[in-house]
């Protein structure tokens, strides 16, 4: 039962990669770049929590919401100002711009908060704690259910938004060529903008939840970039129901290593994820060969 107890852990955790993982696959998608600062923008996200919450005596979950228009404005801002340009210049130049990005994030965040470890833990209550017992070897954390739920639904609206909506159809055929698409009227900058924003957004739930099951610093970005990119690939670049598949493959890889033993989670993750560009040669375990 001990490893069962794994698997359904796996999963839970699995649900917080794909909450960091969302945002990375959409902008891969719609337009082909790897946003190397998506993990530090998750960061930024937990640290304007926490400053609202030093600040003003609100609930987490609301300073959350209070925070999502701001994230989805910083990256609306961060296509415009920097990602737009990046992407006349070629395939690299978005990488070394995103990487440049993401050492000015880190850098201020040093000077603007120190590198003293933080935690939203405390402020968001017994959730942080609740479980439900259904055997003794046998337990759902809350917040791992949680996590997860909130993980399924972001994936889900996009997926629905994506194969169901005009403006969904509009964004999938900018993503396949923007040149076509602005003949019959379709602005791909627009379209770029907007994906940008709810990446950000997105990112910015990861790193609330980030806050709340652990603790972060101003240079916890790369790690979760990681993660998140892992279960991009497991799953399948630019496939959001591939990043949902491969957040939770990821997830339950690290809690069965860490059944053997303790050192061994992130080195199980990182093997499965070798295992996949090996064998399916980067195309993820959901997309066909």
């Amino acid at each position: 039962m001990t490893w069962v107890n794994a698997v359904v852990q796996g999963v839970m955790l699995g649900g917080f990669y794909v909450l960091l993982a969302c945002g990375l696959s959409i902008m891969f998608g719609v337009m082909r770049i790897i946003n190397l600062a998506h993990g530090d923008l998750a960061v930024l996200g937990a640290y304007a929590v926490w400053l609202l919450l030093a600040h003003f005596d609100v609930p987490p979950y609301l300073a959350l919401l209070i925070i999502l228009p701001v994230m989805l404005g910083v990256g609306y801002l961060l296509q415009v100002g920097i990602l737009d340009r990046s992407l006349r210049s070629g395939v690299l130049t978005p990488l070394l711009a995103t990487f440049g990005l993401s050492v000015v994030i880190q850098n201020l965040l040093l000077i603007a908060f120190s590198p003293d470890v933080r935690s939203l833990g405390g402020d968001a209550g017994a959730i942080t704690t609740a479980s439900w017992k259904v055997s003794n070897d046998l337990s759902i954390p809350l917040l791992g259910l949680v996590i997860l739920l909130v993980a399924v639904l972001i994936v889900a609206g996009l997926q629905l938004f994506l194969v169901r909506t005009r403006r969904g159809s509009i964004w999938r055929a900018a993503s396949q060529d923007p040149d076509v698409a602005g003949l019959v009227g379709i602005d791909a900058r627009t379209v770029y903008a907007t994906a940008t924003a709810i990446a950000v957004a997105i990112a910015a739930v990861g790193g609330f939840f980030l806050a709340i099951r652990s603790t972060f610093e101003p240079v916890s970005g790369p790690t979760q970039l990681i993660f998140a990119f892992e279960a991009v690939v497991i799953g399948g670049m630019g496939s959001l129901g591939g990043t949902l598949f491969g957040g939770i493959v990821l997830g339950v890889a690290q809690t069965l290593g860490a059944q053997i033993n303790p050192q061994y989670a992130v080195l199980a993750g990182n093997l499965v994820f070798l295992a996949v560009l090996i064998t399916r040669r980067g195309q993820g375990l959901l997309t066909a060969t």
